[in-house]
């Protein structure tokens, strides 16, 4: 394409005197056609071009500057302003422009006012303004070797970086986001540069979507500038978290990679760039922990599984994961399994999450000082021992979810579960829940097996509502039914003792005189008023204490009959909610009913539980 300034731009100043083009610059497919003295007298470097290529006798030449920077966009302004034309500079064309005047060598020693000089001055009006210097920075992508050259790159960064740690409202600057549009009544130009005459009101994550238009290469410049200035690492990780969104459709609720996108004007990478962008993203987020949800960190594990991304990026995501495992949902930890493992949910992935869960709270309890608890604060429950409680329930709800799959291996399951350290289980109702969920989906595991999985959990720590379900649940060992039914038996006993003892201490405090362990002389009331209500009380404490005594007789003859005979404990048994009680050495049962196997019947014959003044189970 030929453009010929003499005919068309300029007409008004060089064609009413004639004179034809005498040099033509050539651009890739664009030529100019122009005049050689008012470029040479602007810039050095075509100056020695023309000096080589000029043969005297005024016959017109073609030179060609392919590398310019900026190529034919940034000379047509160029030749404008070698002819003297005025040139509106703005945020995007002013790094260009800047670059190739430097690369023509137009510098202040060919004319006072050049334009490397005119484009450094409105370079640093750009620079002053949030929204033009994400501008600038962007153009800088044209042009990066000479912009890096320049220091125009670092320069903007700077900018950036320091307005985005500031309040933006104090300097008012412009935040005009990209999705936004102004109104022509709201905005303003001065000299080439758009501004707003109204600034918008601005959160900690105003910048987060002016930044998504970088490139990852400056985008992460950008980010570990703003670090080095101090911001916090929670505003940090959530402008990453902004911007792996925007890029990676996998970690959007959309399943397919297919779908994940439409809809959107935001161009598809493709899967070896998400990978890459994938991996740098990992790299960015803050290395504390909290700064970045469970549940994100879980998804971006996902898409990196997804992604095939590298092991050390997936072993990365995996350890941040486990450092606030107490933060993630059931939902978080299905992960679908993209190995070729046969389970639906990958539990080796969770297994090391978990692992990796324990070593970070085994060093934090080392590095404690006082990691020494008392009895008392574990069964409060205390912050010490919330997360570990918090992964433990975590787990168990996990292992009930997946415990169905009849491909999930007893040797898996035992693992995850042996996990947990005890003192972290208050009670083992969510294990006995998956327990009872593996042997309903895995009929076919040897008598051997249901004993191994069943001494993962204490039956000294089941709720009344679990006991009163093991007692009756046909798919346990009877050894686990014997068991749960001698805990049972020992709480009752101990509750009645309770009974007992908070009797005997009543009784105890009254005295034989009716004062309650007063002495004589301190009992001598003052008024008649208050003599008959310290009587009132006095003949209401003992009566309290009469009805106690009889309510603990009736107690304790009801207990004397019950243990004569097994029917009678039977009654009693059913009075507390057992429906059913099986013996194991009954010879009334059918195997049926026991569902056992005679070995495990001959097993059960040899175990005999004692409870001292209670009853002998043979």
């Amino acid at each position: 394409m030929d453009v010929d300034y003499c005919s068309s731009l300029f007409s008004f100043r060089i064609c009413t005197a004639g004179l034809p083009s005498d040099v033509d610059i050539n651009i890739g497919e664009m030529c100019f056609h122009l005049h050689k003295f008012p470029l040479l007298s602007r810039s050095g470097m075509l100056r020695k071009l023309i000096e080589e290529c000029s043969t005297g006798d005024g016959a017109s030449f073609s030179l060609r500057l392919d590398d310019l920077p900026g190529g034919a966009k940034a000379f047509e302004l160029i030749s404008k302003f070698c002819y003297g034309v005025r040139i509106e500079l703005t945020a995007h064309n002013v790094v260009s422009v800047r670059c190739a005047a430097d690369y023509l060598e137009m510098t202040d020693d060919y004319g006072d006012g050049n334009l490397v000089s005119e484009t450094e001055t409105f370079l640093d009006e750009v620079l002053s303004t949030w929204a033009d210097s994400i501008r600038a920075l962007e153009a800088c992508e044209e042009v990066m070797s000479y912009a890096e050259e320049l220091h125009i790159v670092s320069r903007c960064i700077d900018s950036l970086a320091m307005k985005a740690c500031e309040d933006p409202s104090l300097y008012g600057w412009p935040l005009a986001g990209r999705e936004s549009k102004q109104s022509p009544e709201n905005t303003a130009l001065w000299n080439g540069i758009s501004t707003p005459t109204r600034t918008k009101s601005t959160g900690e994550n105003w910048w987060y979507e002016d930044v998504t238009f970088l490139s990852l290469p400056i985008y992460k410049r950008l980010i570990l500038a703003i670090e080095l200035r101090g911001m916090r690492p929670e505003s940090i990780a959530a402008s990453v978290v902004h911007y792996a969104r925007r890029y990676l459709p996998l970690m959007n609720r959309q399943s397919s990679f297919r779908d994940a996108n439409q809809g959107k004007n935001i161009p598809k990478p493709s899967e070896a760039d998400q990978r890459a962008l994938l991996e740098e993203i990992v790299g960015l987020i803050p290395n504390k922990k909290g700064v970045t949800s469970s549940k994100f960190l879980i998804r971006l594990l996902r898409t990196a599984m997804v992604l095939h991304a590298s092991p050390s990026c997936r072993e990365n995501l995996e350890k941040r994961v486990g450092a606030q495992l107490d933060q993630a949902s059931l939902t978080d930890l299905l992960i679908p399994n993209m190995s070729y493992s046969e389970t639906l949910y990958d539990v080796d992935c969770v297994q090391r999450i978990l692992d990796h869960f324990l070593l970070a709270e085994q060093a934090s309890a080392v590095v404690t000082p006082a990691n020494i608890v008392e009895e008392g604060q574990l069964m409060d429950g205390s912050d010490i021992l919330g997360p570990m409680t918090t992964v433990a329930c975590l787990i168990d709800e996990f292992l009930a979810e997946v415990a169905p799959d009849v491909n999930f291996k007893l040797a898996k399951f035992e693992t995850l579960a042996a996990s947990i350290p005890d003192y972290a289980r208050p009670l083992d109702d969510g294990l006995y829940q998956a327990i009872d969920v593996y042997l309903k989906a895995h009929p076919w595991i040897t008598d051997v097996e249901r004993e191994q999985l069943c001494r993962l959990m204490d039956c000294q720590k089941l709720s009344i509502e679990a006991s009163t379900h093991a007692a009756q649940n046909e798919r346990l060992p009877l050894r686990v039914i014997v068991q749960v039914l001698f805990f049972e038996q020992l709480r009752l006993r101990t509750s009645i003792s309770g009974w007992f003892f908070v009797s005997d201490n009543l009784e105890n405090s009254v005295k034989p005189n009716g004062n309650l362990g007063l002495k004589e002389d301190e009992s001598h009331p003052i008024g008649s008023a208050e003599h008959g209500a310290t009587n009132d009380g006095k003949d209401d404490m003992k009566h309290r204490v009469s009805e106690l005594e009889k309510d603990c007789s009736s107690m304790k003859e009801e207990i004397q009959k019950l243990v004569k005979t097994k029917r009678r404990w039977k009654n009693f048994t059913r009075r507390l909610g057992f429906r059913k009680s099986q013996s194991c050495c009954s010879k009334r049962s059918k195997p049926s009913d026991l569902r056992a196997t005679p070995s495990s019947q001959q097993n059960c014959e040899n175990i005999e539980v004692v409870v001292p003044g209670a009853l002998k189970v043979n």
